[in-house]
Order: C-alpha cells, then structure tokens, then sequence
C-alpha cells in the first residue's frame, strides 16, 4: 500500500507518567526505560489500542529506550495467528518497530515454576470446587469471602495435584490452582484468585504440549518481571489489581521488579471501543470484515484512508491523564485533514454526473492542460488535464434560474470558470420527456485559460469538471456512523445499515492507474483513498473525511 508523505511532527506533551520516568532516572532507580505493548492476539487491533501502542513507544524512545511486543497468548480458545499477524502490520503501519517479538507463551515454563514456589511457601493451593462456588465464595463488595473447604491442603497434596493438571489428569473445569492471599480483603482481586485452569484447546504458539494456562492476573506481571519492563502502561481499570500484580511478582521471588502505571481510557463519541464487540460484528456478518471501513479497528480506518501520523498526532495531541476522557470526533478529523491538505494529491472528480456540451469548440479535438497536482507543493509534479467539446459536471453544479447572488455555480446566462481550463457560459438547456435537464449546452472563451492572467471579467465561482471520452468510470464509497447513537438497547439492533452508500460517478484521466491506498482531494468533494477491491481502469474510492467546510 502506498502512503502518503507523513508531515505531522508531535512531541509526546509532559504527563504524569513522563514525570515519574524522569524522577526514575534521576534517582538511579533505572538506567534505561524499557516498556511493552502486550495485546492478546483474539482479534484486531482498533483505535483505542492505538493510544496504548503510541504512549509505549513515544515514551520510552523519548528516553531512549525501547518497547517489546508481548503477545498476551494465556487463552487458547480465543487466540489465533491471524490476529498476531494483523496485531504487528498494524503496529508497523502506526510507525513503530518492536525491539523484541515475545510471546507470554514463551514464559510458560517458569510461570508454572513459580507457580510451584507459591506452592512450596503455603501461597497456592489446588481447588476442586466448581466456577459457581469460588464466585459465591469471594463474596462482593459488601459481604467478605469465605475461605475453600480445599484452602488448607497440605503443601505436598497440592503439589502433587498441581503436577497431575499439568499431566492432563483432570478433566476441564475439574480444578483449579488458587493463590491464597486474603479472602476478607476490601480488594476483590486479593480474595485467593484463579491463577491456573486447565484447558484441552490446543495452542497456536505452543500446540497441545500445555493443558494448563496462567490467568492474566497471575501471567502478566511474570512477564514484565522476565523481560525486564521498568513502567508496565496500562489503563485505569486495572488500578485495583495494582496489589496482586506487585504481589505476585513479590511473592514469586521475581529478581526484577516492573512498576504498574495506570492512565485513563480515551473513548471516541459513537464509536465502539470494545474487541469483544467489533469481534461480534464480525461473525454476525454485520460488516465485511475487520477491515470493513467503517470499522473503529486500525486496518479498517486504514483502508478508508486514515494516515498513521494523523492518528499519532490525535493521539498525542489528547495528551494522558489520571481519568477516562471521551471526545468527539472532531479531532481525530481535524488531524486527519491537517495531514491529508499537505500530502494529498489534488485531482478532479464529477460523482452525480450531468453532460455539457462546448457548442463552440470543435467536434474531434482535444487539448491537454498542464496542471499541479498539489498547488503548494510544486514537488509532486503536474498532470494532463483533458478538455474537449464533452465534459461532465456534478449535477448540484447547475440550476436553469440562479436562486441569489450566493448561488457561484453555473445557470443560464451565466459564466463560470472551469478548474485548470475555461470560463465557459450556459445558453441553453436541453430536458428528458420527464422535464429534467439532461444536458446543459454552453460557449467557452478561448481567451481565458487558467493562468493566462484573464481579468476582464469576474466569472459567477468555479467548478470542477471531468472531460468526458476520457474519463475515468469509478466507485464511490461514503460512511455514516455504524452505530445509530440515537437509540438505546442491543448492538445489533442499533447497526445503522445504511451507514455505508455507494455512487458511481467519473475521475479525471490522471487517475486510470492508481495503487491501493493512494489518497487525493477530490476538489469540492473531499479526501478520499484507493480501495483495494480496485481494479485497472476502474478505481474504487472511500471517502475518508468531508472537506472541512462547505462550498455550499
């Protein structure tokens, strides 16, 4: 896919985290920052992931260290290579490159290690009570836990059983391994939780040579203990599990010990911040695919146009607090199309077509007009713009009668410029059996080609135009909100179908070759970006975002 020219430079903005770093540094704590990204490979990433990914790598190559990709594969029911595939292009794209490719797979063998030595100190035991039971016994926010009739186990029983689950001697949802920490605790998460469960799904990093898994709470803080991480990012819902992330990396005698930082959620107005939802999407077949471009997720907004700087530079620009913020869209637009006004390539698009006939200019001739493809950026080079007797025009671009002096498009008795060409004048009309104008007839001035320095006379605006023996047939997509914000109730009943139209209208000739993902101003119509279900002579465009305002 080709990119355009990324020119939005942001400097991650001072936050509470970049505070604690430097004090960590200065202290002598730590000598280089090492963070992580760990997402569970059970779906694809979408644009709140993308806050997680930039805040790592921004903060810790400011300090110039680095970040790893830890795949958080503990769950093999759900996890599959297609997503951990999906999960690093998508980081790539973003702009960044892991130091290190690991996968919590790779620690199995000393998790259960350690699991083993909360086993010998007294701090884990095997629990044979079924998943209802542990629930009613970890009580609620109310009431206090009330300890397993398997809590006092001796410690060589509990070893032994722990070693027949990894020996596949029980069957799933028989037992379970515990910590046993406080089961009176205020912290719901320290009332002796599940650290192992034993699963027969095979594995898409290990196979089948484990059928017991670590649960994330027990899994994760192992793993940035073994790797070293200094400032484990994650977000505010994880604060009360703080205690049992420093506890089991205490009590499994982990040699370094990471700190746990949470920051607040960035959620985006009407749009679906959840994996487990977007995943649903998928299978009902609400949408065609991850990367449908209505999609939230960073390959679908990557097909409809978005650029990886705009998204670091909403991102970063957002800034990092303490509490979850929601915010409209309207920002994350804003950088888009501070992005795409510098890089995009200008180019001209009729999408609700209506013929024009140049009455004045000869039947067989063509002529080609040298044009820029981006007036401020003479380094993109210029195109043929085609002119001829027969053009296209978009059909709101011309009324019989002019309404007002606002109306600065093409009616009877009017004079227009045309983009890069003519001022051409409407004479006549010619209508369908049904009364509708079906053709517009006008004269054109030989005399006043764009930049021939032509002042004599004012035209009523300009419009842009496709000439028509060249043009271009294409595709247009346009998208709404996916999700009717309007309305209450389930996901799937507040699918908005209509959030996706399509048209068909022309391109310019300059655009019969283009490459997937080439993005372009269509004058007056907005941005919009090559679909890859594009074919050779027939692109297919998303609209990426509306013009920031209107012609109109």
């Amino acid at each position: 896919m080709n990119e355009t020219k990324e020119v939005i430079l942001v400097e991650i903005q001072s936050n509470f985290i970049k505070t604690i770093i430097e004090q960590d540094l200065a202290s002598g704590k730590h000598k280089e920052i090492i963070t992580r990204f760990p997402p569970e490979p059970n779906g694809f990433l979408h644009i709140g992931h993308a806050r997680a990914v930039v805040i790592n790598f921004e903060l810790a190559k400011h300090f110039g260290g680095y970040t790893n990709l830890r795949y958080d594969d503990t769950n093999p029911t759900k996890e599959d290579d297609v997503y951990v595939k999906a999960i690093l292009e998508d980081i790539r794209w973003l702009g960044y490159e892991p130091k290190n490719i690991f996968f919590a797979s790779d620690y199995f063998a000393e998790m259960f290690k350690r699991a083993l030595i909360l086993i010998d100190k007294g701090l884990a035991y095997v629990d044979h009570s079924s998943a209802e039971d542990i629930a009613r016994q970890r009580g609620n926010l109310t009431t206090a836990g009330v300890e397993s009739p398997y809590r006092h186990r001796a410690i060589e029983d509990n070893k032994a059983l722990f070693l027949d689950m990894k020996a596949g001697k029980f069957k799933e949802g028989e037992c379970v391994l515990r910590a046993k920490i406080d089961m009176k605790s205020p912290n719901m998460n320290m009332r002796d939780p599940v650290i192992y469960r034993i699963s027969y799904a095979e594995h898409h990093n290990t196979g089948k040579t484990w059928c017991i898994y670590p649960m994330y709470d027990y899994a994760h803080p192992l793993e940035d203990a073994i790797e070293g991480i200094t400032h484990s990012l994650c977000s505010l819902e994880f604060e009360d599990h703080r205690p049992l992330y420093d506890w089991f990396v205490r009590e499994t005698e982990m040699p370094d010990i990471p700190r746990q930082i949470e920051f607040g959620r960035l959620g985006i107005e009407n749009t679906v911040m959840s994996k487990r939802l977007l995943r649903t999407l998928v299978e009902e077949g609400k949408v065609i695919g991850w990367d449908d471009p209505r999609m939230p997720t960073l390959s679908g907004l990557r097909r409809r146009g978005y650029t990886p700087a705009s998204i670091r530079h909403f991102i970063l620009s957002a800034g990092l607090s303490k509490i979850n913020s929601n915010i409209g869209i309207d920002m994350l637009e804003a950088a888009l199309r501070d992005d795409l006004s510098a890089s995009a390539r200008r180019a001209m698009a009729v999408i609700d077509p209506l013929k024009v006939t140049v009455t004045n200019y000869p039947e067989d001739k063509i002529e080609y007009i040298e044009a820029p493809w981006h007036i401020e950026k003479p380094e993109m080079g210029t195109k043929k713009v085609a002119f001829s007797r027969h053009l296209y025009i978009e059909t709101e671009d011309f009324v019989i009668e002019k309404p007002n002096k606002k109306f600065k498009r093409l009616s009877v008795g009017d004079e227009v410029r045309l983009f890069n060409a003519y001022f051409i004048k409407c004479h006549d009309v010619v209508k369908d059996e049904n009364g509708h104008v079906k053709e517009v007839l006008v004269t054109y001035d030989p005399e006043t080609l764009s930049g021939s320095g032509f002042s004599a006379r004012k035209p009523n605006g300009t419009i842009h135009f496709v000439e028509a023996s060249k043009a271009v047939p294409a595709t247009f997509h346009f998208f709404g909100p996916m999700i009717k914000e309007e309305e209450t109730g389930d996901l799937m009943m507040r699918f908005n179908p209509a959030s996706w139209t399509s048209q068909a209208g022309y391109v310019e000739a300059a655009l019969e070759e283009v490459s997937d993902g080439d993005k372009f101003q269509l004058i007056r119509n907005g941005y919009f970006s090559i679909d890859p279900s594009s074919t050779p002579g027939k692109p297919v465009l998303n609209e990426i975002v509306p013009l920031k305002s209107s012609y109109k």
